[in-house]
């Protein structure tokens, strides 16, 4: 559902960038790509433009940005590993815009086949139908490498009363590991626990119950429904185990829950 507020600001971007000769076309990604737009959607735009003028293009993305509308806040995105993007909030009415800056060759590698709002002489029509898409998955054999330790990280938190820490590190396992292993084994794209809840799936009280309040009681059982809701997933993968580490991890974080409650 393409609301008003996105189709002024989309007709307003295609305006200003067609007069900017430096840029080859404006596509979009995310949801409007995908047909799933509703009234909280925001815009993912991808703004490509000639490799000749990357450095400037680059200094320059949060003036173009700014050309693009009202601009209320902008910056780029180097804290989630993505310089190339320009997180905006435009206005009056607020509205979320991501605008990814890509140079016409860098189309070749992507997540997903986005929509072409506008482009010059077919440039990008071309590369998009010469290249295809690759979704990233999780590396299972990553995260069994690594998910023993982050349980003893949690239990050594559990044990010293660091609630807030604890119930932050349970939300990463959960964005991180149970939340697109889960997803995967519903065969949706492992995307975190985006739209988790829109899905139809299955198991939904186990991922419900890794979720703890600020309690020594609650924060326990959701490292227990953590490992537990872990176990069911790495079932029926080709994972080499960590089990002296699985079994050192459960065993402190045991000793922990008891020497803590016969204090």
């Amino acid at each position: 559902m393409l609301l008003p507020i996105h189709q002024r600001f989309l007709d307003q971007a295609k305006e200003k960038l067609r007069q900017d000769l430096r840029v080859r076309g404006l596509l979009a990604g995310g949801s409007l790509a995908t047909g799933t737009m509703d009234e909280y959607s925001d815009l993912d735009l991808i703004i490509v433009y000639d490799a000749a003028y990357r450095e400037p293009i680059m200094n320059q993305r949060l003036l173009i940005a700014e050309g693009l509308g009202k601009l209320l806040s902008g910056f780029t995105g180097e804290h989630v590993g993505e310089p190339r993007v320009v997180i905006c909030l435009y206005g009056p009415e607020p509205l979320h815009v991501d605008l990814k800056f890509v140079a016409l060759e860098e189309l070749a590698t992507r997540m997903e086949d986005p929509l072409i709002l506008w482009e010059r002489e077919q440039a990008i029509s071309k590369m998009l139908e010469s290249t295809s898409p690759s979704y990233p998955y999780p590396d299972r054999q990553w995260i069994e490498d690594r998910f023993w330790v982050w349980i003893h990280y949690g239990a050594t938190k559990l044990g010293r009363g660091e609630w807030f820490e604890l119930i932050n590190h349970l939300a990463f396992i959960r964005s991180a590991v149970l939340g697109p292993l889960f997803s995967i084994g519903n065969r949706q794209l492992p995307r975190g626990v985006r739209k988790l809840e829109q899905s139809d799936v299955e198991g939904w009280e186990e991922l419900k119950e890794t979720i703890p309040q600020y309690s020594f009681e609650s924060c326990c059982h959701a490292l227990r429904s953590t490992i537990r809701l872990y176990r069911r997933l790495r079932q029926h993968s080709d994972v080499l185990a960590k089990e002296e580490a699985e079994h050192a991890a459960t065993a402190y974080l045991e000793k922990v829950y008891a020497s803590t409650r016969s204090t």
